[in-house]
């Protein structure tokens, strides 16, 4: 299978000098004691999966640390590493999982390294922490995981620090890590796949949509009870939990404890919207979101956000967005990578 250089250059893996189609692409996964086990099993079982699907072995996978011998996770899962020389024997892209946060970090001195060879190196959750803590004035975008970003905002002032799922900068991508590694891996690959291709993969591992990078960590709107009234958070938290099948105003009111009046009253406060209107937005956009990153059917994506119609689903997401459920979905190509 031979791959265009241009594919490539979205991967970030063809620079000057360097042969424009490498037969296999090699990763390193750098781990400490207590690393993320998680972590590790969604980027090698991507990567594994993503050999099948593509009918040869595209990428390769090695563990390397900074203690070689047998590593073991948080959880006592056991990877047997190589050893990592800060400045010999790189892959083409490093990934360093999370785990317990070290200063130094062991595997900085070689990050550096590879980003002066123009290699990818990828930092997850506690990574990514890390890499934001310990960077002045990083030149673009940085991101981690929402609970240490929420810590890091309160505790420094970092002005190009997001809450995506992934941000890259300078050859460094940070990411929030965790479950959406999977998603990261895909995103990361895709340029190397046509659509189906990445489609079967999201299939083979059970991912009912697939995120690009740029798309916000999972913090529903109830998340911040400190922004509302807490019969508001309430409110909002039962309406998304029941987005597929959507209770009447009164079930809804009668759940709460509250009169329609009221509940009525303290929306229109707080969203300057009723209930009722603000209930059918967060379906319109979790269709719209199923729309965009899934290849369900309209009709079964009308029946899980409680629209029970096609055509009921159109004139909702025409009435919020202005364009059809078909014309919303067309695009001519998987583009899951949304770095800037």
């Amino acid at each position: 299978m031979q791959h265009s250089s241009s594919k490539l250059e979205a991967f970030g893996l063809v620079h000057g000098g360097r042969s424009p189609e490498p037969k296999t692409i090699r990763f390193e996964i750098f781990v400490s004691k207590g690393f993320c086990e998680l972590e590790v099993a969604a980027v090698t079982h991507t990567l594994s999966l993503a050999n099948k699907v593509m009918a040869e072995t595209m990428f390769e996978w090695r563990y390397v640390s900074e203690t070689p011998g047998v590593v073991s996770g948080a959880n006592d899962m056991l990877v047997r590493a190589e050893p990592a020389i800060a400045d010999h024997g790189f892959a083409d892209v490093m990934v360093v999982v999370g785990g317990r946060r070290r200063k130094p970090e062991p595997w900085a001195q070689r990050a550096r390294a590879m980003q002066r060879r123009s290699l990818l190196v990828v930092l997850l959750s506690d990574a990514a922490t890390s890499f934001i803590e310990n960077t002045k004035n990083p030149a673009g975008k940085v991101t981690t995981h929402w609970r240490d970003a929420v810590m890091l905002s309160e505790t420094g002032y970092h002005p190009n620090m997001t809450f995506n799922l992934a941000e890259s900068s300078d050859g460094i991508i940070t990411a929030a890590g965790g479950s959406s590694t999977q998603e990261l891996m895909i995103a990361m690959i895709s340029p190397l796949c046509d659509g189906p291709k990445v489609a079967e993969l999201g299939n083979r591992l059970l991912l009912q949509n697939i995120r690009t990078t740029n798309a916000e960590q999972p913090r529903d709107i109830a998340h911040n009870e400190g922004l509302f009234d807490q019969r508001i958070t309430a409110a909002i938290q039962l309406m998304e939990n029941t987005i597929s099948e959507p209770l009447a105003m009164t079930e809804l009111t009668e759940q709460l404890g509250v009169s329609t009046r009221q509940l009525e009253r303290q929306f229109r406060e707080v969203f300057n919207d009723t209930p009722a209107k603000f209930y059918k937005r967060l379906r319109s956009k979790r269709a719209r979101a199923m729309l965009q990153e899934t290849l369900l059917p309209i009709i079964d994506v009308a029946v899980a956000t409680g629209f029970g119609s096609s055509a009921m689903l159109a004139k909702a997401v025409k009435d919020e967005y202005g364009v059809t459920p078909t014309k919303m979905r067309e695009r001519k190509s998987v583009d899951l990578i949304g770095f800037q």
